[in-house]
């Protein structure tokens, strides 16, 4: 595995948070029951999340700095749509239990379970892709109610990927990109014009954002949903594997586990254009805006560029 412990949060703003939160609770009497016992994320400037307890639930708090009224209604309101129809049975979201917009603050029921991820590396190798439908029913559950079609927009995910492209990214890696990127150039004439399917989409869907409980999934994290082409989500779910050399079902495709791409294909009915190409692209695009640098360990960066050189030579084979 390459966890790796989260940056220490900054003292002069966590201190900064913890004035703004005893000055709000003076107004908003439900805040004495929340206490804050880890923080899990901060990053000043953007957000901070916190696990602790809310009126005696397990909960996490999320703080928002920028734009901190639109963004933590964005969450809340997605919260309380996807809650209506993944409160029970095994596709699930966090049950949202308190929004204060003047404070930028949500607050959500913390979900029991282990991260997908996690489960993963710790199981038997046999039995790793067991877990793959679970995970990819999850995804299309979550977005099936919102899909519908809408022009196809490559181009500007190229752009997009070019502006995040090469920062910080190790330096024997940015060749493999640069031939990932070539290829995506070369399919954009044959996506030009048409249309592809978009939802409201998780954001950042991958396997250490799905808790495992017996039968149960629970989606956390999912504040950075939005309308995106569908693939996006399976993309980063295949690719986040994929980099760290994981394929749970023994083969890969496009530097990806094959067996979990098989599975997308199928839960979401996907026409050929969109599993010979445009699933494809949107693994490109992926691998692009996310990078490993210097400070990897050697395993890691090895891996990685395994998954590089195999993603480059499948697209390479894609005709359009």
């Amino acid at each position: 595995m390459d966890k790796k412990a989260p940056p220490l949060p900054d003292l002069e703003a966590m201190t900064a948070l913890m004035e703004r939160v005893e000055r709000a609770a003076s107004d908003a009497p439900e805040l004495a029951g929340m206490e804050l016992e880890e923080v899990l994320r901060f990053i000043p400037g953007k957000r901070a999340i916190f696990a602790g307890t809310f009126a005696g639930t397990p909960a996490i708090a999320r703080f928002y700095f920028e734009e901190a009224r639109a963004y933590a209604k964005r969450d809340w309101d997605e919260l309380q749509r996807t809650r209506t129809y993944m409160s029970e049975g095994p596709y699930q979201v966090n049950a949202p239990l308190y929004h204060l917009p003047d404070l930028g603050l949500i607050i959500m029921q913390r979900a029991a379970g282990q991260p997908m991820l996690e489960k993963i590396w710790k199981s038997e190798i046999d039995s790793r892709f067991n877990m793959m439908p679970g995970a990819v029913h999850w995804l299309r559950h979550y977005t099936r109610p919102m899909e519908r079609r809408a022009p196809m927009r490559a181009a500007s995910w190229l752009a997009k990927a070019d502006k995040r492209m090469g920062k910080n990214t190790s330096a024997r890696l940015r060749p493999l990109m640069q031939g990932v990127r070539a290829e995506l150039q070369r399919l954009l004439p044959a996506m030009e014009g048409q249309t592809w399917r978009v939802s409201i989409s998780h954001g950042d869907f991958h396997p250490n954002n799905l808790l495992v409980d017996g039968d149960t999934l629970v989606g956390i994290d999912t504040g950075g949903s939005a309308k995106l082409p569908i693939y996006k989500d399976m993309a980063r779910f295949l690719t986040h594997m994929g980099r760290r050399g994981l394929h749970p079902s023994g083969e890969a495709q496009f530097g990806v586990d094959k067996g979990t791409f098989d599975l997308f294909a199928q839960a979401f009915e996907l026409e050929a254009a969109e599993r010979e190409v445009w699933l494809p692209f949107m693994i490109g695009i992926e691998a692009l805006l996310r990078s490993e640098t210097e400070d990897l360990n050697r395993s890691r960066l090895r891996r990685a560029q395994r998954f590089y050189e195999a993603l480059v030579a499948d697209l390479s084979a894609i005709k359009a």
